[in-house]
């Protein structure tokens, strides 16, 4: 694994581990920011628990576990894409820009929106970043030209030796028994 990766990753998961254990230890804090984005998501999605504060903290364990499989490069790309599958609902509830009166306010939280979206794009990168190892789609694509060889190879052999086993079968076929 490159320096890069090494460094990158934990790097990259340090806020969702940071934000996630806040939404762990306080939903309560973060329930009443959550609940315009939260309520017409659990409407839809049956599995999700009806109470804002406990998908806020469900919100924040997921950050919490994959932040930390990121940080330690274990199932990188699956954890890359949970995160990015939390920070959207995170990004629309907390940082609503366009509802807020106060320039100066409205000037941070921009700021804020524009940062989550810059993660969510290094969050992206990261869920296809093979590490160096061929992709998923490589392999398969790949071994599907391998077997399409084998076909022709062995559709050869059977036309070589279908032939001479025939003239073999007819003479035997004609002889006495």
């Amino acid at each position: 694994m490159s320096l890069l990766r090494v460094v990158g990753r934990p790097l990259l998961a340090s806020m969702f581990v940071a934000g996630g254990l806040h939404a762990v230890r306080s939903p309560k804090d973060l329930a009443p920011i959550a609940e315009p984005v939260v309520r017409p998501v659990t409407e839809r999605v049956e599995a999700l628990p009806d109470s804002t504060e406990q998908v806020v903290r469900l919100n924040g364990a997921v950050q919490v576990g994959a932040g930390v499989l990121l940080g330690l490069g274990r199932v990188p790309r699956l954890s890359a894409l949970a995160l990015a599958a939390t920070l959207v609902p995170t990004t629309l509830a907390a940082h609503r820009f366009w509802k807020v009166e106060d320039p100066a306010e409205r000037a941070q939280q921009r700021i804020q929106f524009l940062k989550n979206l810059s993660m969510l794009g290094g969050l992206l990168i990261t869920a296809d970043d093979t590490g160096a190892a061929p992709s998923l789609l490589w392999r398969s694509r790949h071994a599907a030209h391998e077997l399409q060889r084998d076909a022709r190879l062995v559709r050869r052999s059977v036309r070589a030796t279908a032939r001479p086993a025939a003239a073999v079968g007819g003479l035997r076929a004609k002889l006495p028994a």
